[in-house]
């Protein structure tokens, strides 16, 4: 764990560089059983102007509403989800499948990958590519997978657990854990079949930039959105 930053500066400039999306992860909230940092999100929905997807700390359906209601556009449910399934159902059919993301932390056992909540703390048990299926089937609109044997390794995404789960389901997966390289952004959607990736520390500490993602995955053919970067940052 290292601190990068204040979240409400960071997404900020995030933002204004062209990131498609900004996700904002509370990831020890659920297991200090406290309330999520909704003036945070306030503040970052109010400078972001890209969407927004939240989670940490969600424990019901007026948890969600009030991401929600603090500016979100999408709302992320790991722990949660899997003590009450029936959140995503719930979730899903009043704000609708589009803004609900179930977030999946993964580590590799000897059978497969099994689904750890709480921060990564606790061992569900559960296999991670059945509940990625259960998952959409619960009404889901997006997976966040994170590889917990490849988070902050920097040595790319797991791809193989990437591409099983992608190819099990039909609804959006995002890949995240391990970016450490351009090579990695694009073995993520070639060879991981993500519809989406995602990184953390390699934009915090400036070692990568979004503009220098994006000119990558461009020139390998990959259809990426160039039209959102600050202009009077960059032209």
């Amino acid at each position: 764990m290292k601190d990068a930053g204040d979240p409400v500066e960071q997404a900020t400039i995030y933002s204004r560089e062209g990131a498609d999306e900004i996700t904002f992860l509370d990831i020890t909230a659920t297991h200090q059983k406290r309330q999520p940092m909704l003036e945070v999100i306030k503040k970052t929905a109010e400078n972001c102007f890209v969407p927004l997807t939240v989670g940490g700390g969600i424990r019901n359906i007026s948890g969600v509403t009030e991401f929600l209601l603090a500016g979100a556009d999408k709302v992320s449910i790991n722990s949660a989800a899997i003590k009450n399934p029936n959140l995503i159902r719930e979730s899903s059919r009043k704000f609708g499948s589009q803004c609900i993301v179930v977030a999946i932390d993964a580590k590799k056992e000897s059978n497969g990958w099994n689904v750890f909540i709480n921060g990564g703390r606790v061992d569900t048990g559960l296999d991670a590519v059945e509940w990625a299926k259960r998952a959409e089937a619960l009404g889901a609109g997006e997976i966040l997978l994170t590889s917990m044997d490849k988070d902050g390794t920097k040595t790319g995404f797991d791809l193989e657990l990437t591409s099983i789960i992608s190819n099990s389901i039909n609804i959006p997966l995002i890949a995240s854990g391990g970016v450490g390289s351009l090579k990695d952004f694009l073995d993520g959607i070639k060879v991981g079949g993500a519809s989406a990736v995602l990184a953390a520390s390699v934009f915090h500490f400036k070692e990568i930039t979004i503009r220098e993602v994006k000119n990558y995955l461009k020139s390998k053919n990959i259809n990426v959105r160039m039209d959102n970067f600050e202009k009077e940052k960059y032209e």
